[in-house]
């Protein structure tokens, strides 16, 4: 593997998304007849990521998202081994929900313990002397408090399709909502580091030749109303709602690239 391969490796592997990505599988795939698998998988990409962390870069330290993937997701496939068929049953229905719900606690009680979970990622990626600085801290705040949102979202949507509406396959509640929260908070991983470093080169004197622009963050989220708006076609009954979303994000998306 050549040493720019490498280091991509290593940046995606020390990246809080692949922490998180168990977290992601699970609550999407989790569903009336689906428990096994969902746990099944949640832990596989569990244990293939933190192996790889420890083989590609032996000096990571344990993060304690790491440590949460393992004991929830061991703990689940335990309980879903044990559990009695109405046990399971109420596994199917409201695991998914739990997940989030788990996540939510653990970014905000990391915030609350004045750790939250991003720095531990975010520190093997900078030089020691930024560790401790206000604008390094308060992205991490602020980036595990988009997470934690985006999770509550989920948990919520996902709590309203399964109490309400006692349908946990609804589109809205059990697919879209949830992942488009999933998805804003992906793209707003990706885009808030480099506003932070631009607002410091700013404060320092430092030219900033091309600043973040808040089109940077919205356009995929833009482009991702069309494919949406194609799966409200042709799974949901409000055709028209469908239509309407696939011309909204076309729109949208040829005016932010303006």
């Amino acid at each position: 593997m050549s040493t720019v391969a490498a280091t991509g490796s290593n940046r995606l592997l020390e990246s809080p998304i692949v922490g998180m990505a168990p977290w992601i599988v699970f609550s999407l795939l989790v569903g009336p007849g689906r428990f096994e698998i969902a746990v099944a998988l949640a832990l596989a990409c569990t244990v293939v990521l933190v192996s790889a962390g420890r083989l590609m870069n032996r000096g990571s330290s344990w993060k304690l998202l790491e440590l949460a993937d393992l004991v929830f997701f061991a703990g689940l496939a335990v309980v879903g081994a044990l559990a009695s068929a109405g046990t399971l049953r109420w596994l199917e229905v409201y695991a998914g929900e739990v997940s989030n719900v788990a996540l939510v606690l653990i970014a905000f009680g990391s915030m609350v313990a004045g750790m939250p979970f991003t720095l531990q990622y975010a520190r093997e990626q900078v030089d020691r002397t930024r560790w401790h600085t206000p604008a390094f801290l308060h992205a991490n705040y602020t980036i595990t408090g988009v997470w934690g949102l985006a999770f509550l979202v989920a948990a919520a949507a996902g709590g309203y399709g399964d109490l309400v509406l006692r349908n946990p396959d609804n589109i809205w509640t059990g697919w879209i909502i949830q992942i488009l929260a999933i998805v804003v908070a992906l793209r707003f991983t990706a885009w808030y580091p480099d506003v932070v470093r631009a607002r410091a080169r700013r404060d320092q004197g430092l030219p900033v030749p091309d600043p973040p622009r808040l089109a940077g963050l919205l356009l995929p989220l833009a482009g991702l109303l069309i494919p949406i708006g194609i799966a409200v076609l042709i799974l949901d009954n409000t055709w028209w709602l469908g239509v309407a979303l696939i011309v909204v994000g076309a729109l949208l998306g040829k005016a932010l690239r303006e």
